[in-house]
């Protein structure tokens, strides 16, 4: 199993913009930075194979020696492509073959446990997607790298994204089976929920921190 991480470098202004509106975009950056060290955490217990398509800069990012440091002993390569749904798919041609359990970087309460129980969860099927509680999802495995080429086809961080997800894998003729709904931090009330769910995460740390108590 080789665990798959798609993540933007935590740069004020480009990330967590929703979460942004309310406690600022630098506050949004350093929740955004900690929020990615915990799942770095949690795929580098999960297994010794872990890859991550990174958008942007380390270099610029808040956190980002920190962030390198933790990286150390992954396989990083950039995030190519026109929109989301195109970088996905590249970056699962970029972690290569076999098992692969991809999530991003909106889930810090997603252990090392739920990333090996969604892989066990693939049994004889041929994906596993986990849904978000936006109409997203927050998980995904596949046991070939084809099988990510249908996401190509669906619009990406809308309501109706986890449906139309799972309706153009299973059109492809993929046996989808799906596993445990988490929930994803964009908002205010997102990180207040994670946080109380995860309280020894990084992300509930900074949360505390920047003056919200879960």
């Amino acid at each position: 199993m080789k665990v798959l991480v798609l993540a933007k470098a935590p740069v004020a202004g480009r990330v967590k913009t929703r979460l942004g509106a309310d406690v600022g975009l630098d506050r949004a950056a350093d929740l955004a930075a900690a929020a990615l060290l915990d799942t770095i955490a949690a795929g580098s217990a999960a297994t010794d194979h872990r890859h991550l398509a990174l958008d942007g800069d380390l270099a610029a990012a808040v956190r980002g020696d920190e962030l390198r440091e933790a990286l150390a002993g992954w396989t990083i390569t950039p995030q190519r492509g026109d929109g989301f749904a195109e970088r996905l798919v590249n970056a699962h041609l970029d972690a290569g073959p076999g098992v692969v359990v991809q999530i991003g970087m909106d889930t810090p309460h997603a252990s090392a446990a739920d990333l090996r129980a969604a892989a066990d969860a693939l049994g004889g099927d041929d994906v596993v997607l986990g849904p978000a509680l936006d109409g997203g999802w927050w998980v995904l495995v596949r046991r070939d790298v084809s099988a990510a080429a249908p996401l190509a086809e669906v619009e990406m961080s809308t309501p109706t994204t986890y449906d139309d997800t799972l309706a153009a894998l299973r059109a492809s003729g993929l046996r989808v089976v799906t596993t445990v709904a988490l929930r994803d931090v964009d908002t205010v009330a997102d990180a207040d929920a994670v946080a109380a769910l995860a309280p020894g995460t990084r992300f509930a740390r900074a949360w505390v921190s920047a003056g919200a108590t879960p």
